[in-house]
């Protein structure tokens, strides 16, 4: 009955983890073909892609790969529609360093209106080759967000690093370096009009025709060299996320990241529990992978994770050798800090739910101390099926025979051997198996049964 109730779960995990896999591939697999802004014969010469929310893997390698495309194609401009609140550092970075390499010119445009460049939004707009907003937009707060309890020395070496950073950039392209470091040491935050009035960008514009219009007949210099814009009625190709954009979103938000995490401790788990089946130890493997994958694209903390690690590692030996509850809670409040501590950021946009650690730490309590507890109680137990479990039962002699007759057992007619006569009815101890025949001797009756065989 153990066996039949613990093997629910795995049952379960199998089912869910098939369903899951098979919608990943699917979702992976159909990729959106980028779609033309205009119908055009000819490669179009200007380029357009939108950056719309945290500035992350995804969005760094989407971007890169505009450049790039932008680069293979002969295109004269590269349009980055912008709108952050800012995002991760180290993909900012990237972004930034394949914007300095473009041998294509890149304007970067906020808009539409209403839309922001906050943060790592500031510097990718500083280092564009042509900074461009929409009027009701604005940019700056540029102050860097580093992980918490860092110390006050840290972290003004961290915001002279980023102001250093950004003065660079301003530098570089000929706009206000004073303002530059204002935006990171006092967070400072401006309207387009203030933006265009105080250098930090060359022109406003409210929308694409406006923006091509003025644009035209600029001279930038690039990597590659001058360039002369010629945008009046220039193609423009739209290029839009297809499904690297899309998978590489979905497995770095962080919760995404998180679970698959545990999605493979728990197949790994349900696998040792119930070997043999490798569905559980096959996604658990497929899904640590894509876990670890999406984390190191992603700012965490290894503590973090080796306070998860440990965890789960004290919860198992608690069931394997029970320490009185001891190394259990322990594990449960290690693996507790380790998903709080996991992400080694204070930006919202890349935090773990704390409802979903909490959940997540309930859950795996329960599931190692439960399921890894059945599993080890169910191989302890004695066995009850099979040959082994056949020695020892009571048969019934169908017939008289002297050495050879047959026997019921479970409902089953066998051949049996006795050293002894045997009545029809007797009941007959198995002593071994062998093969198909039963090796029996009289069994010893009780000392009950024996008083009522007297009257």
């Amino acid at each position: 009955m153990l066996r039949t109730m613990t093997r629910n779960p795995a049952r379960i995990f199998h089912w869910l983890a098939t369903s899951v896999a098979i919608l990943a591939l699917v979702a992976v697999f159909a990729e959106v073909e980028p779609v033309n802004a205009q119908d055009t014969s000819v490669r179009a010469s200007i380029i357009q892609v939108a950056l719309d929310g945290p500035v992350g893997p995804a969005s760094a390698d989407h971007i890169i790969r505009a450049i790039d495309q932008a680069a293979e194609s002969n295109s004269q401009l590269l349009i980055i529609q912008l709108n952050t609140p800012g995002g991760l550092d180290a993909a900012m970075r990237d972004m930034v360093s394949a914007i300095l390499a473009s041998p294509v010119p890149v304007a970067t445009w906020v808009a539409p209106s209403g839309a922001r460049a906050a943060s790592a939004g500031t510097y990718i707009l500083m280092a564009s080759h042509v900074a461009a907003m929409s009027n009701a937009t604005n940019v700056g707060s540029s102050t860097p967000v580093s992980a918490g309890g860092s110390g006050e020395d840290l972290d003004d070496k961290i915001i002279n690093d980023a102001a250093a950073y950004l003065e660079g950039l301003a530098e570089l392209r000929g706009r206000n370096v004073d303002w530059a470091r204002q935006t990171v040491t006092d967070a400072a935050n401006i309207s387009a009009t203030e933006a265009l009035q105080l250098g930090v960008i060359n022109l406003v514009a409210d929308d694409q025709q406006q923006l091509l219009a003025q644009l035209d007949g600029r001279n930038i210099e690039t990597e590659a060299g001058q360039i002369t814009l010629n945008t009046q009625d220039a193609a423009v190709e739209t290029i839009h996320t297809n499904w690297r954009y899309d998978f590489l979103s979905i497995i770095t938000n962080p919760n995404i990241a998180y679970i698959l995490l545990m999605v493979g401790v728990y197949g790994l788990i349900l696998e040792f529990y119930n070997p043999g089946g490798g569905i559980a130890g096959t996604i658990g493997i497929i899904s640590l992978l894509v876990g670890a994958y999406a984390l190191q694209l992603l700012p965490i903390s290894y503590a973090g994770l080796a306070l998860i690690v440990i965890g789960i590692a004290m919860m198992a030996f608690e069931v394997i050798t029970p320490t009185f509850g001891v190394a259990g809670v322990g594990g449960v409040i290690a693996f507790a800090l380790g998903s709080v501590m996991l992400m080694d950021t204070n930006d919202p946009a890349w935090q773990i739910s704390l409802s979903l650690v909490a959940a997540i730490t309930v859950s795996t309590g329960a599931l190692v101390v439960f399921v890894l507890g059945a599993a080890l109680k169910a191989r302890n137990a004695k066995v009850t099926t099979g040959v082994e479990a056949m020695t020892g039962a009571l048969a019934i002699a169908r017939e008289d025979f002297e050495t050879r007759g047959h026997v019921q057992l479970h409902g089953e007619i066998w051949q049996a051997v006795s050293r002894t006569p045997v009545r029809k009815g007797d009941q007959l101890q198995i002593d071994h198996v062998d093969g198909l025949t039963l090796h029996v001797s009289a069994a010893q009756a009780a000392p009950n049964d024996t008083h009522s065989n007297q009257h």
